[in-house]
C-alpha cells in the first residue's frame, strides 16, 4: 500500500485547509485510515481516524468540532477538513493506514502499518 498526502499550505488563524490522502496498491487490505501530525521537536501525535467498514470516526480532543475526517472508498481517498485553524495546529500532517484483520481505530502511531510522506500545515497568528 502506498499513501500520498497533499493539500497543506499557509493560512492565517481562523482559516481553513483541506488535506487529501490517496491510497494505491493493495487498498483492499486497508481497514482503518488516520491522520497524525508532528510539530518541530515534538512527537508524532494522533489527530483523527476513520474505519472503512462503517465509517466510524474518532478525533483527538483538541480538534473535535474543528476538523472533519472522511473518505471516498470508491476513489481510495481520505480527507481531512481543517477549520478554525490555530497556530498550535502548525505541523507536518501524515496520513496512515492499518491493514486487515486489524479493525480497531487506533491512536498510536506504532499501530499503523503504512504511512504517507507528510504535508506541511502552517498557521500564522
Amino acid at each position: 500500500v502506498q499513501l500520498q498526502a497533499s493539500g497543506g499550505g499557509l493560512v492565517r488563524t481562523g482559516g481553513s485547509l483541506a488535506l487529501s490522502c490517496a491510497a494505491s496498491g493493495r487498498t483492499v487490505s486497508i481497514s482503518v485510515m488516520g491522520w497524525f501530525r508532528q510539530a518541530p521537536g515534538k512527537e508524532r501525535v494522533f489527530v483523527a481516524a476513520i474505519r472503512k467498514s462503517d465509517t466510524s470516526t474518532y478525533y483527538e480532543n483538541s480538534v473535535k468540532g474543528r476538523f472533519t475526517i472522511s473518505r471516498d472508498n470508491t476513489k481510495n481517498t481520505m480527507f481531512l477538513q481543517l477549520n478554525s485553524l490555530r497556530p498550535e495546529d502548525t505541523a507536518v500532517y501524515y496520513c496512515a493506514a492499518r491493514g486487515a484483520p486489524k479493525i480497531a481505530i487506533a491512536t498510536s502511531a506504532s499501530q499503523y502499518d503504512y504511512w504517507g510522506q507528510g504535508t506541511q500545515v502552517t498557521v500564522s497568528s
